[in-house]
Order: C-alpha cells, then sequence, then structure tokens
C-alpha cells in the first residue's frame, strides 16, 4: 500500500508543469533527513519533493482486510529567492514557494488510488527558519484499505 501512494503522488506531481512544459518538481525521493545533513547527501534539483509516511495504527476488520487512516507528510524544499518585505524587489520571487504548495494541494485533493481514498491536507508548517534553502512540510492524510487474503 505504501508503495502505491507513494507513486501514485509522484505520478500526479510530475504532471504539475509551468507555461512551457517544464516540470515543477524536479526531483522525488523518500524522506531521510535529506536537509538536515544535504551537505553530506547526493545532489539533487530543485524544487524537491520527499515523502515521509508517519506511523500507521491498523484496524484488522473481517475477512483479512486491514484500514487505516495514513498520514504522510511531503517535505517541499525550495531554494531561498530573497526577502519577502513589503517593498523588496525580490518579494514576488521569494514568495513563490508558497505557489507551488498551493498548486501541490490542488493537484493532490481527492487523489485515489488501488487501496487508498480521499488523500487531502491536514497541516502545514511553513519554515521560518532558513538560509538558502526552504522546507515546508504539506501533511495528508488518506483512508487505506489493505486486503491480506
Amino acid at each position: 500500500m505504501r508503495k502505491q501512494l507513494y507513486l501514485a503522488i509522484i505520478d500526479r506531481l510530475k504532471q504539475l508543469t509551468d507555461d512551457l512544459g517544464h516540470r515543477l518538481v524536479k526531483h522525488f525521493d523518500l524522506w531521510n533527513l535529506n536537509v538536515e545533513f544535504i551537505e553530506l547527501e547526493r545532489a539533487f534539483e530543485m524544487p524537491a519533493v520527499f515523502i515521509e509516511f508517519c506511523n500507521i495504527e491498523w484496524k484488522t476488520l473481517s475477512g483479512g482486510v486491514q484500514q487505516a487512516d495514513v498520514d504522510v507528510r511531503l517535505h517541499v524544499v525550495t531554494r531561498y529567492r530573497g526577502e519577502a518585505a513589503d517593498g523588496s524587489p525580490f518579494q514576488a520571487d521569494a514568495l513563490e514557494h508558497f505557489d507551488l504548495l498551493e498548486k501541490i494541494n490542488k493537484a493532490l485533493f481527492g487523489l485515489e488510488g488501488n487501496g487508498f481514498k480521499a488523500f487531502k491536507r491536514i497541516g502545514s508548517a511553513t519554515n521560518h527558519n532558513h538560509e538558502e534553502i526552504i522546507e515546508n512540510v504539506e501533511t495528508y492524510r488518506a483512508m487505506v484499505i489493505d486486503k491480506l487474503l
């Protein structure tokens, strides 16, 4: 189930493009504290989305079926593009990462696939302590059903 959810998220976000048809998100991977050890990590293009699965508490139903609400965190990593202060000549560029977050939410809202339904955003954590790289975290939830038999 995690594999299907992971691949469905990536597939949907690959469809986000700019006016010239270039993908808005350049890199996808599983989350592994990638930003904390960025100097030690293999370089990746930005914007990047790293997918983190939160702990899952399964409910066992009859007939070998399990069900859970699965929370997934998307770590959306972008470059710092200047100060966003009122009157700053960099303000529009500095706020572009918020536009990307909104496009991601619109693309993922209601996503359904094999074994999961009703993907929706349930939380957002805005990065207010950054230098060259901004990592915003968007949390989504999907109801999943896993058939074991």
